[in-house]
């Protein structure tokens, strides 16, 4: 039996007291910490920037799982990459070269996630999956939390699994949108290896943290 792994998105968390949340995930039993970065160009919101993540980096050691949806990508890596992360993930649609991306990801002894998009096709990154550590499927559009979970994206998931089987590769299969006791038992059945999930962990069992990241991770 796989073990799947549990990386609770931050953005749900009470921002007045980040670093205290993040030290209550680690003692629940989460694997990682979810940092969701978006500039409000590439996707319609703003988040966190590096400063605040070498500031919350200090109150755990747990990896940090940190998602840039940013645009051009390539020039913000080092950055995020010296506040803290752990495994960067960028998307395909924000960079000019992928593998050029993926490359430099890896001169900072990053792990390297690349995320797709609900209308992503995987045929966009099929040539490097051999290269990375982590494929992000979005199953809600990114920019902001509490969508609906989009069940379209579970083939896609199936056909990524098959992929790796099939090729022997050692990439994990992450999801993130709409991940609730229900959706992540689906997705899991479909191949995932690690449930991004903001709302159910932060706001189901009133607040359970331990629970709640116990039934996400039971399939």
């Amino acid at each position: 039996m796989k073990k799947i792994q549990v990386s609770p998105s931050i953005l749900s968390a009470d921002f007045s007291k980040l670093g205290d949340d993040i030290k209550r995930l680690e003692q629940s039993g989460a694997d990682m910490i979810h940092v969701d970065v978006m500039d409000g160009h590439f996707v319609p919101n703003l988040t966190i920037g590096p400063p605040v993540i070498k500031s919350l980096r200090k109150y755990t050691k747990l990896p940090f799982d940190v998602h840039l949806m940013i645009d051009p990508v390539h020039k913000y890596i080092k950055d995020y990459s010296d506040a803290g992360a752990d495994i960067i993930t960028f998307h395909p649609e924000a960079t000019k070269n992928i593998l050029e991306t993926i490359n430099h990801i890896k001169t900072f002894n990053k792990k390297v996630g690349i995320s797709l998009n609900p209308d992503t096709e995987i045929k966009t990154i099929e040539q490097q999956l051999n290269s990375v550590d982590l494929i992000l499927i979005m199953s809600v559009y990114p920019g902001f939390g509490g969508q609906k979970f989009i069940n379209r994206v579970i083939q896609k998931i199936r056909d990524l699994d098959k992929i790796r089987n099939q090729k022997k590769l050692n990439f994990k299969i992450e999801i993130d949108g709409g991940i609730n006791f229900e959706t992540s038992k689906i997705a899991i059945e479909a191949g995932v290896d690690i449930l991004v999930s903001g709302t159910t962990v932060f706001k189901e069992n009133n607040g359970d943290l331990e629970k709640n990241i116990k039934i996400l991770k039971q399939f």
